[in-house]
């Protein structure tokens, strides 16, 4: 039961008072103190002491609160410089001083935008209490929204309820992100730099509020530590840009130094690849080392006379340009580089594997190109001469093969030339002869010393022709190409190279060249009436009307059996029906004797199953299966003219 006996004095109604104060209780607690006195009936003049006494301790807890508070301020400030001092990543600053405003206001929400001098506007940096994606995605533009208006003026700005707020630009996206988080009280205080706004820290509310002087006060602090973070940042990285910039200017100048180095050493070693006399692929091997690249040497043609051969698209204007600079050009990721003789074209040097050539190594593969001239000249001006020498040895081996054998064969081992080695022998005429001119003739007796340079044949005018002695082998021009990958030699190469030879020798001489290849041949005998097979192949072209192209014996067909000395019916035969024949030997078939009776019959099935005396259906399989082994083409009229000599050559031969 409480005592409401009148108070007469107002020292308890004090010592509670004190007791509140010491507590830290709420403000309303205090007005209690005096409410019961007023039960108890104190006289008026306590009454009047109590009131008195309640209105200090109130002042007295406001003050205590505002110390607590500044106290509390002052350590998430001296926090946040700490985090400062301590270099910490700025993600992590920034992050902890928009965490401290939250706190420290009790808001609901705090963010952080910074400027995108790109896109001219500014986006949300770091938010803390978002739960909105819209929200944390927003970006505004100068002068929009509360923000805006923040970074426009460099004044801070707050406002109790932005939805009705007409203070600031509102816009539908902003007005969205703002609704989709929930925001009503929002403050925004600028980060400055200067003068100059770098940044705009915020607080919000998801609830009416009006905002104190003091926490204005406390998030403009906060903002300038944002500000020092953010220029600390910037310094550090245009301090680690510098660095990098040194490093770089440094790696710079001793990329340089060491490229005049190798510019020293480059000229120093290919000079005494000249005076040692090397050759094209010695410079090549010694300039691809130098510059740390693939070295590809090319003739005139496009040809490689050193190193591989790459992609030829574009290939011949990046040569014609190099030309009309008088210095290398870039190709792709490729380097290219005339090589000059005066303004004679001698082919040109392409170098890859090294897109950024700097000048010092760019000049190393310029004067590699002179080097290259150089050596061309020369090996040209030589392989002139002995071709000359060795011309007059295909000349005499031509005349007269039968005089002196083995004088001619030791001749040519003289020269360089194994005449017991197979040859293969082409026979190059202007497309317009007979009665070609003269000087048509001799240029193309020079195209075919262009054609040879670099090979082991040698190469003769012989009548109204132009004869060419080649190894029948892999090192043969025309067998540089697929040809020459797959080992293709014999008679099967022959045809090959005839018709590269021919499309060669057109683009050198600047006429159409008809070229016809005797069969492989050795010894001075078998190669004269090699040249003799090759000389009436050209003859038929002509008479064939394919002037201009080139083939052998062998890839006339039939015609081929006609033309050729040796009359190689077997080869022929092979040749043809080589499939058919080895099939039966493995399985025992007919497919032979079936193709001859279908022939024989006409082409008619019905008569070649009586003839063979089977039934319809495995004559039908049977054609099926020489369609597969000799393919879809066998039938047609000019193929099945071909089979049918075949045939009947076989069936004389007593095959």
């Amino acid at each position: 039961m409480n005592d409401l006996r009148p108070d007469t004095s107002a020292a308890p109604a004090l010592r509670r008072l004190l007791d509140l104060l010491a507590s830290g209780a709420a403000t309303e607690d205090f007005a209690d103190v005096l409410s019961d006195a007023r039960r108890r009936g104190a006289p008026a003049a306590v009454l009047s002491e109590i009131d008195d006494a309640t209105w200090q301790a109130l002042r007295v807890h406001r003050t205590l609160r505002q110390h607590r508070r500044r106290e509390a301020e002052l350590t998430a400030l001296f926090d946040t410089a700490g985090d400062l001092a301590a270099s910490r990543d700025l993600d992590t600053v920034l992050q902890a001083i928009v965490r401290r405003a939250r706190l420290l206001l009790g808001t609901d929400t705090a963010y952080l935008t910074l400027p995108d001098e790109a896109a001219g506007d500014t986006y949300m940096r770091v938010t803390d209490g978002s739960v909105s994606v819209l929200f944390q995605t927003l970006r505004l533009s100068l002068g929009d929204g509360l923000g805006g208006l923040v970074a426009q003026t460099a004044r801070p700005y707050a406002t109790p309820d932005y939805r009705t707020d007409e203070r600031f630009h509102h816009t539908g996206t902003i007005d969205a992100g703002v609704l989709d988080e929930g925001l009503v009280a929002i403050i925004g205080v600028p980060l400055l730099l200067g003068g100059r706004v770098i940044g705009v820290l915020f607080a919000a509310d998801r609830s009416p509020r009006a905002f104190s002087p003091d926490e204005v006060a406390l998030l403009c602090s906060l903002a300038a530590h944002a500000a020092i973070a953010l220029d600390t940042a910037k310094s550090l990285a245009d301090t680690r840009a510098a660095l990098a910039e040194l490093n770089s200017a440094n790696e710079l100048i001793r990329a340089h130094s060491a490229a005049v180095q190798r510019a020293e050493q480059g000229h120093d070693r290919l000079t005494d690849l000249v005076l040692r006399g090397a050759e094209v692929p010695d410079v090549a091997a010694e300039v691809a080392a130098l510059l740390g690249g693939g070295i590809a040497v090319l003739d005139t043609e496009g040809e490689p006379l050193a190193g591989r051969a790459g992609p030829a698209e574009g290939l011949a204007e990046a040569v014609a340009a190099s030309r009309a600079e008088g210095r290398s050009v870039r190709h792709g990721e490729d380097w290219v580089c005339a090589v000059l003789a005066g303004q004679e074209p001698l082919g040109a040097l392409v170098l890859r594997g090294r897109p950024d050539l700097e000048d010092a190594d760019r000049r190393l593969f310029e004067r590699a190109s002179v080097v290259t001239a150089l050596l061309l000249l020369l090996r040209r001006s030589v392989a002139e001469t002995e071709n000359r020498v060795r011309g007059e040895l295909l000349a005499d081996l031509l005349t007269a093969p039968d005089r002196d054998p083995a004088g001619l064969t030791a001749r040519g081992r003289r020269l360089g030339v194994d005449l017991g080695r197979p040859h293969l022998v082409l026979v190059a005429e202007p497309a317009g002869a007979p009665g070609t001119a003269v000087t048509d003739r001799g240029r193309l007796a020079g195209a075919a010393g262009r054609y040879l340079f670099g090979s082991r044949g040698i190469s003769a005018e012989h009548g109204e022709a132009v004869v060419l002695l080649l190894p029948d082998d892999s090192s043969a021009p025309g067998l540089t190409g697929a040809a020459g990958a797959a080992g293709m030699t014999g008679a099967a190469g022959a045809q090959q190279v005839a018709e590269l030879a021919a499309e060669r020798l057109a683009r050198l001489a600047g006429f159409p060249v008809t070229v016809g290849a005797g069969r492989p041949a050795a010894g001075p005998v078998a190669l004269a009436a090699s040249y003799a097979e090759g000389l009436r192949c050209v003859r038929a072209l002509r008479v064939l009307g394919r002037a201009g192209d080139g083939a052998s014996a062998r890839a006339l067909g039939f015609l081929g059996v006609l033309l050729g000395d040796g009359h190689d019916v077997d080869g022929f035969v092979g040749a043809t029906l080589g499939p058919l024949l080895d099939y039966d030997a493995r399985r025992g078939t007919e497919l032979v004797r079936t193709l001859r009776a279908y022939f024989d019959c006409g082409g008619s099935l019905t008569r070649a199953k009586d003839e063979l005396h089977v039934h319809v259906n495995t004559v039908v399989q049977r054609l099926d299966r020489v369609e597969a082994l000799l393919g879809r083409d066998w039938n047609h009229p000019e193929r099945s003219l071909e089979l049918q000599l075949a045939l009947r050559l076989q069936l004389l031969a007593g095959g």
